[in-house]
């Protein structure tokens, strides 16, 4: 995928650094937020408009705001559609706007979208820094209702608000609390972290017998795995140094 593309920026807001599994941002309303898978839409969607639309406008203004001043900037920037998600919330989805609370306006200070700012929305194009935005946004909406989603089953029997278990089951309370949202969360981040350790390795290749290689290299833990070549691997460098062509 080309760099900076709308479907690179996409694909690297849902898998490459997934803001949740991958950068572990935005932990707070992770946490609290999913006990029900559609609390995490509420709050995944809500995220994803303000981080969009704040990306544009960061990435529109970069040239004018001083750079002394960017982080109050920044904020002024994020506080505005904060607040206007706010009041559409409270006037289209009052039940989930009163079950989020807080939330919603402490989407000010969430870190995810402070750091895209900062991060790429201030040194990026305007096109490149909204798909970066709607990619983060699908991110994190996608990682707060996989959490919430095993939290509210296991939780409650329930998902979506609806039945899903049988009716023997007995509802395992520790995740709706504290401790088993912290622990789905963890063995999602340990099955991402698996699954992309598995989709990077590569073939084993073999090592060129003609390239000299020092004895450090037969001890390297990525040798005929990492996928470089010889004369790429920074130990075959540092061996042949010096050595007449």
């Amino acid at each position: 995928m080309k760099k900076n593309s709308p479907i690179e920026r996409i694909w690297n807001g849902i898998f490459v650094e997934n803001p949740v599994f991958v950068l572990v941002l935005g932990t707070c309303p992770t946490l609290a937020t999913t006990t029900s898978a559609t609390n995490a839409i509420g709050m995944g969607l809500s995220t994803l408009v303000v981080l969009a639309l704040a990306n544009l406008f960061i990435s529109l203004l970069r040239n004018v705001i001083p750079s002394q001043v960017r982080m109050p900037a920044y904020i002024v920037v994020i506080a505005s559609f904060v607040t206007m998600v706010d009041f559409l919330m409270e006037g289209f989805t009052p039940e989930l706007y009163k079950t989020l609370g807080i939330y919603i306006p402490l989407i000010v200070v969430n870190c995810i979208i402070m750091g895209r700012a900062e991060a790429y929305a201030g040194k990026n194009g305007p096109i490149a820094s909204f798909f970066d935005g709607i990619g983060m946004g699908i991110g994190f909406t996608i990682a707060l209702f996989l959490i919430a989603s095993f939290r509210e089953i296991l939780g409650a029997g329930t998902w979506l608000g609806m039945q899903v278990m049988p009716a023997g089951y007995v509802p395992i309370s520790i995740f709706v609390l504290a401790p088993g949202a912290f622990l789905v969360y963890g063995c999602l981040i340990a099955a991402m972290n698996k699954f992309k350790i598995g989709a990077g390795r590569r073939p084993k290749k073999e090592w060129d017998p003609t390239v000299k290689i020092c004895g450090e290299c037969m001890n390297c833990m990525q040798v005929g795995m990492c996928g470089k070549k010889p004369e790429q691997c920074d130990t075959v460098k540092g061996a042949n140094e010096g050595k007449e062509d």
